[in-house]
């Protein structure tokens, strides 16, 4: 185990639900390493709160409304005193000798530098997704402590910077690897879907002010919100859904990663993009039909979501 003093100056934030067959191998790549991990619960019905407890981390708990809420809730009553904070997920974990170079580049940046962005590499039933326009993914995960904030947005939301920039790590990944299985995941990305789908809402009929503070920030980031707001969002429904699975599988080459490849990019690259149109599609036609006042008393009753 690393020695407390040569611990990386960070205190690392674990947002957690039901995450008892993740959360040890999570902090068992975080808590020898870093000065302080905070796990917030949001009440788990199984043994999260008491595994990350056993395996060194401070647990707290908080409700759960949306997930960009939980994290800035997260962040503000960890009250990080490192002079680093960084976000992770419980299905979440560091490649052996990563958090060692992230401690290096941390200890060489200069002070206008105030977040670091990480690679972060996906497994799906045990393969590595390489392509398809899936590797990297480079995601605001580090800042210095204050310098970040969570973009408030049902869905996709990132970490953005409120004063200085960003800088690269480029010495080790990130690797996303959920080890639930296939109903667990479509379940998730059914959730996924109805949440990107009132986002959509929220935008087309002008029910809050967009955050899309993101668009102010450099990199992948930034250059996906305005794919995503621009072509793809002015194309036509279900179309869209198509033409990006086209796009991923064939000319990014996601055909390459074989079977659970195959698998992966379609589900996700295809199945998920449908199921949001086809949920946006639907929202259309209610609000047409009953009003935009029934939809959202309909999407709060069923969905727990409040526009």
């Amino acid at each position: 185990m690393a020695e407390a003093a040569a611990r990386l100056p960070v205190t690392v934030v674990v947002i957690a639900f039901d995450e008892a067959i993740h959360i040890a191998r999570c902090l068992d790549r975080l808590v020898p390493y870093v000065e302080r991990v905070v796990v917030v619960d949001s009440f788990s019905r199984d043994d999260t709160a008491a595994i990350a407890r056993a395996h060194g981390a401070e647990v707290l708990q908080h409700a759960f409304t949306t997930h960009a809420a939980q994290v800035n809730w997260a962040i503000e009553a960890a009250a990080a005193t490192t002079p680093w904070t960084m976000r992770v997920d419980a299905d979440e974990y560091f490649e052996d000798g990563a958090l060692a170079a992230l401690g290096a580049m941390l200890a060489a940046q200069p002070g206008e530098v105030t977040g670091v962005t990480l690679r972060r590499k996906f497994v799906f039933r045990g393969r590595w997704i390489r392509h398809g326009r899936y590797y990297p993914v480079v995601l605001l995960r580090c800042w210095r402590t204050g310098a970040a904030v969570c973009e408030q947005r049902f869905m996709d939301e990132h970490m953005v910077l409120v004063s200085g920039r960003t800088a690269a790590f480029e010495g080790g990944d990130l690797v996303d690897h959920n080890l639930n299985d296939l109903d667990h995941w479509t379940a998730k990305h059914n959730r996924y879907a109805t949440l990107a789908m009132a986002d959509a809402v929220v935008r087309e009929y002008g029910l809050a002010a967009d955050d899309d503070r993101v668009a102010a920030t450099g990199g992948a980031a930034r250059r996906n919100r305005a794919l995503k707001h621009g072509v793809y969002g002015r194309a036509p429904l279900y179309l869209r859904a198509v033409l990006l699975y086209v796009y991923r599988y064939v000319f990014r080459l996601g055909f390459v990663d074989g079977k659970v490849g195959f698998l992966f990019h379609t589900l996700h690259g295809l199945w998920l993009h449908l199921l949001i149109d086809a949920k946006i599609d639907e929202a259309r036609e209610i609000i047409r039909r009953d009003g935009l006042d029934a939809f959202r008393e309909r999407l709060a009753e069923r969905h727990g979501i409040r526009l």
